[in-house]
């Protein structure tokens, strides 16, 4: 299977001077343009036996300082970013042919960070946060759904707290590459790099 693509060039002239910002306007044109899930991002890992995993987590935050997600913080995620913190990120909008790769430094967000965000979530969501073991093995999907009616009887009506073992990531990125699809393979690809007085020098990349 071969699709050539058609839908745009990227130039110098296009680009934000800060990656944040052109991100924004990226991930807007993603959302505007039906991409489904445009907040979603395969998230890299390496423990400290050097092997890594890839899964996709949803990006819940974004700001100057970083990439947002949360997740159980007794996960084999969080346990590789214990061991090995350096992380990449990609957002894949294949609708407009364009993807987004990042590489930085993942951190715990504060306690209160992550309640902020908890509050918000649909109360399911928030049940599945304390049901769910992530990582570990279990025996079927039974024992999941028990443990989730238990929780839902436990708590009631009532508010459901944080769990200790759940919160939220910050990727501070070191660098951010543009990818927009190129007639005949011939890709336009920008990177920002972080300079070490925190300004971005961009740069174009063969393909």
């Amino acid at each position: 299977m071969r699709a050539d693509y058609v839908r745009g060039r990227l130039t110098r002239e296009d680009l934000k001077d800060d990656p944040i910002e052109q991100f924004e306007v990226w991930l807007g044109e993603a959302c505007h343009a039906g991409v489904t899930e445009p907040t979603a991002m395969s998230l890299a890992t390496a423990g400290g036996d050097g092997q890594p995993v890839l899964r996709t987590v949803l990006l819940k935050g974004l700001d100057h300082r970083g990439f947002v997600f949360f997740t159980n913080l007794e996960s084999r995620k969080a346990r590789q970013i214990r061991e090995n913190p350096s992380v990449s990120l990609l957002f894949p909008w294949l609708l407009l042919e364009r993807q987004v790769i990042v590489t930085g430094c993942a951190t715990m967000i504060s306690v209160a960070e992550s309640l902020k965000y908890f509050v918000t979530r649909p109360r399911g969501s928030q049940l599945a946060a304390w049901a769910s073991k992530q990582s570990s093995v279990i025996s079927s999907r039974r024992v999941l759904e028990m443990e989730w009616e238990h929780l839902k009887q436990k708590f009631g009506a009532g508010q459901i707290p944080l769990p200790s073992f759940w919160g939220g990531y910050r990727v501070t990125p070191r660098t951010v590459e543009f990818w927009q699809g190129g007639h005949d393979r011939l890709h336009d690809r920008f990177e920002y790099r972080r300079q070490p007085d925190d300004c971005w020098q961009i740069a174009r990349l063969a393909p």
